[in-house]
């Protein structure tokens, strides 16, 4: 019977989703909270179920994107499957299939299936779900008035050569395979609200900077690293009616107009300077940015290169944060606080690939190694509207335990309980 209903919707057709926020408010806040029931995950993502349908006339497609979202989110929280291979076993098991609504997959339906289904409308579901969530924004931020937004990419690593896909230097003389997954998180509500993913090499399209300037929107205030030192992606933010904090290379250059002075709580912060600046010399090749520029320098703890495990080295600290804004009304310390605010993304990154086990991608195509990063949001939203707080390890495993029937609902919500903090 369920078999019967689910035919009859993959004959409707779907309009293909753009826009990341097209469909907002078709989800309620009810349906945050019961997210621990795979029943209702189920009838979220049931709106994919005619996606990638359309070249099937004879109407033989036996796996459809709602059924292998609903795999991926099992694998997610099974850590007893590894790869896709296990995955296709899982769905041979009676209670897999009755509990996931999903019928036997082989393997070569799991490989093919990702290069018909389209992310984009799995990406406005997990955009809805993190719109319900609550911004905790503090106080001190408020004048800011813009959504707090940190940008960086991270490389994930698969297991296996793909031609199509360029080859990250280790050192050595040794290099591995991987895509760049651009992430645009929402500090305060605790999710990304965009990833794109490329190349993992970072040239061309693959860059960060080219990633964000084609992706900038209204309305935020981005938090960068030195990475994204560049002045036409600056005019792109300024343009867009949005701000950004990003840190400078410490070889930058600037010509100072004015002063600002610094107040006692500026100076306690160990923050030296707060000037306006322009960038640029008169022989400079690059144009300076077409808007007034602010740099607010503070004192940190000098430190040389460090090799990571991977051989790769960053760049040695002087001693002094150089931070550039073109947000010239905060104090100062604001200024450097939403700086240290860009590290929570770097948290995240960890989240997605040790808590949620996207250490190695189940595909390596790019939209369906797209899918399994949404797929790993929205575990981390599901986790944050249980729990209220961002996902840990013993959060996730009990999670996970509940999910595996080992722990009962009751437990769960036991576990969670904990979590709250106290009335007094």
């Amino acid at each position: 019977m369920a078999a019967a209903k689910r035919s009859n919707k993959a004959k409707k057709p779907v309009t293909k989703v753009t826009d990341a926020r097209v469909r907002k408010g078709k989800v309620k806040p009810s349906d945050l909270k019961d997210l621990k029931k795979l029943g209702h995950i189920a009838s979220l993502l049931e709106p994919l179920h005619a996606i990638g349908a359309a070249r099937d006339k004879a109407g033989n497609r036996s796996l459809h994107m709602d059924q292998y979202c609903l795999l991926v989110l099992m694998w997610i929280f099974n850590p007893v499957i590894d790869s896709m291979r296990g995955m296709q076993q899982a769905s041979e098991l009676d209670v897999v299939r009755k509990r996931l609504g999903v019928g036997r997959a082989s393997l070569g339906s799991l490989s093919e299936s990702v290069t018909v289904f389209d992310p984009e409308p799995l990406a406005a579901i997990a955009a809805e779900l993190g719109d319900k969530l609550p911004d905790r924004t503090p106080e001190k931020f408020h004048h800011v008035n813009k959504k707090i937004t940190a940008v960086d990419g991270s490389v994930f690593k698969v297991l296996a050569q793909v031609g199509q896909l360029a080859w990250v230097p280790t050192g050595g003389g040794k290099s591995s395979c991987g895509y760049r997954l651009h992430a645009q998180f929402e500090v305060f509500k605790g999710i990304p609200n965009r990833i794109d993913l490329t190349g993992s090499k970072p040239k061309g399209d693959a860059d960060e900077r080219v990633v964000l300037e084609k992706t900038v929107e209204p309305d935020r205030c981005y938090l960068v690293d030195r990475g994204y030192q560049k002045y036409t992606l600056w005019n792109v933010i300024n343009a867009k009616d949005s701000q950004y904090v990003c840190r400078l290379f410490d070889s930058a250059k600037w010509e100072v107009k004015s002063e600002n002075e610094l107040s006692d709580e500026a100076k306690a912060k160990n923050i030296v300077s707060d000037q306006i600046v322009r960038f640029g010399t008169e022989n400079s090749r690059t144009p300076p940015p077409d808007h007034v520029t602010r740099v607010v320098v503070v004192k940190v703890k000098p430190h040389d290169s460090r090799k990571a495990k991977n051989a790769q080295c960053g760049p040695s600290s002087d001693g002094y944060l150089r931070i550039v804004t073109n947000n010239l009304e905060v104090p100062a310390e604001i200024i450097a606080a939403l700086y240290e605010l860009r590290w929570t993304i770097e948290l995240y990154f960890r989240i997605i690939k040790q808590l949620l086990g996207c250490r190695h991608l189940l595909s390596h195509n790019p939209a369906g190694a797209t899918i399994q990063m949404y797929m790993a949001i929205i575990a981390c939203i599901m986790i944050m509207a249980i729990s209220g707080k961002q996902p840990t390890k013993r959060t996730f495993e009990m999670i996970t335990f509940y999910f595996l029937g080992w722990a009962s609902l009751d437990e769960l919500e036991a576990h969670i309980k904990k979590l709250q903090p106290s009335a007094d």
